[in-house]
């Protein structure tokens, strides 16, 4: 099989989270068999030893516009109010009027090169067998999916690793693209989701099928490390208070103030009060894998968008499991199905909770190794990004 990804980026240095998975899924794919090629929507082409990169054709229209986005945002802000949780938005608040030119500048200036690079991609190498948009702002390409797919006949997909909090219903985040406002779902062949439970939400929206391909880790790269000592009780690494605040302050804040004896400790911004809490310093990977492999107890705090709907997968559970770490989790719809609670991973449903549970752990070492072990058992029998490229296939040709 010979797929063509339009990525959102393939740049490592830039600020899209969602970067370090699509490596990995790109690696998995070469790693089972299938020619990958690669074109970033946003920056520049960067070749890899698993795929071939093609290149952005919009790249100094993109950085260009990215700068006028960035300069727009500074002087003009959306008007939005931000979540703490969960909150829906209302739906008639769609698009400000920024954020609508923003759109329609994309659709005019950008759209068109892209539909001519593609459609010369596919003319050249007419064994390519599947298109996919991977992130990338759809609503932008207005017109581009129905072209190509008119003309040479093959399935063109579309990716979104954000739902649901990508989804207008959910506002999106205050930082992104709003990707759905003024966007034609139905020009895709199908859209695939990280979202068991976004596959009803997307069909509402207009898309044709969809379908769900979750998250997961490289395990050699997500892999435990020999530390000298675990001098880390409790650490947490992640990005804003966006969507789990309340879990913030009752995992770390109030934690930390109520066992002064246990070292806590973020690698991460944007947290807000985080009470007693040591902040790491903002390194490399390589640190990143190093701070998890000192904690006794590491934590996934995930965003409410993706824990109140059912298996909505997030990066962070795989990743940690993968390194073999003892994980402490805030509740999570639909968890289960990739860890076995109490067995692989530890959720807690209150502050008071928390606080058991990290007392516990902290003074049984065999158990948070069992636990750790376990995990990363789980996590090279099903979790991998080899098994989640599988899976990805597997929908694809279902339309071949």
């Amino acid at each position: 099989m010979k797929l063509l990804f339009v990525v959102s980026s393939l740049d490592l240095t830039q600020p899209f989270s969602a970067t370090p998975a699509w490596w990995q899924l790109l690696k998995g794919l070469y790693e089972i068999g299938v020619e990958v090629i690669a074109a970033p929507y946003q920056g520049p082409a960067i070749e890899s030893l698993w795929w071939r990169a093609a290149d952005n054709p919009a790249k100094w229209q993109g950085d260009a516009f990215k700068s006028a986005r960035d300069w727009m945002r500074r002087i003009a802000p959306d008007r939005q109010t931000q979540m703490s949780d969960t909150t829906p938005a209302d739906e008639s608040q769609t698009e400000s009027t920024s954020a609508k030119l923003v759109r329609q500048t994309a659709q005019k200036f950008i759209a068109p090169l892209w539909l001519n690079h593609i459609d010369t991609l596919l003319t050249k190498e007419p064994d390519i067998d599947a298109v996919i948009f991977l992130t990338i702002p759809l609503n932008q390409l207005n017109g581009v999916p129905e072209a190509l797919i008119a003309k040479h006949k093959k399935p063109i997909f579309y990716f979104d690793g954000d739902v649901p909090a990508s989804l207008p219903n959910m506002r999106g985040f205050a930082t992104g693209f709003r990707i759905y406002q003024g966007a034609n779902l139905d020009e895709y062949t199908a859209f695939i989701s990280n979202s068991k439970g976004g596959e009803d939400l997307l069909k509402q929206l207009g898309a044709r099928e969809a379908h769900t391909v979750w998250y997961g880790a490289d395990p050699d790269v997500f892999a435990p490390i020999d530390v000298p000592e675990q001098d880390l009780d409790v650490m947490f690494y992640g990005h804003g208070r966006e969507y789990r605040g309340e879990w913030i302050d009752a995992m770390i804040r109030d934690a930390s103030n109520a066992l002064p004896d246990a070292k806590f400790a973020v690698r991460g911004t944007r947290l807000g009060d985080i009470g007693r809490t040591q902040q790491l310093p903002y390194l490399s990977f390589s640190k990143l894998r190093e701070y998890a492999c000192r904690s006794k107890i590491n934590l996934c705090i995930t965003r409410g968008a993706h824990a109140s709907l059912y298996a909505s997968a997030s990066s962070r559970p795989f990743e940690l499991s993968s390194m073999q770490c003892c994980v402490v989790a805030n509740p999570y719809n639909g968890l289960e199905l990739w860890f076995e609670p109490e067995k692989e991973i530890i959720i807690v449903n209150s502050a008071e909770e928390a606080l058991e549970r990290y007392t516990f752990l902290l003074s049984h070492d065999a158990e948070r190794q069992r636990m750790a072990q376990a995990a990363r058992e789980r996590v090279l029998k099903e979790h991998t990004f080899r098994h989640r490229a599988h899976d990805l296939v597997n929908i694809i040709q279902g339309y071949l």
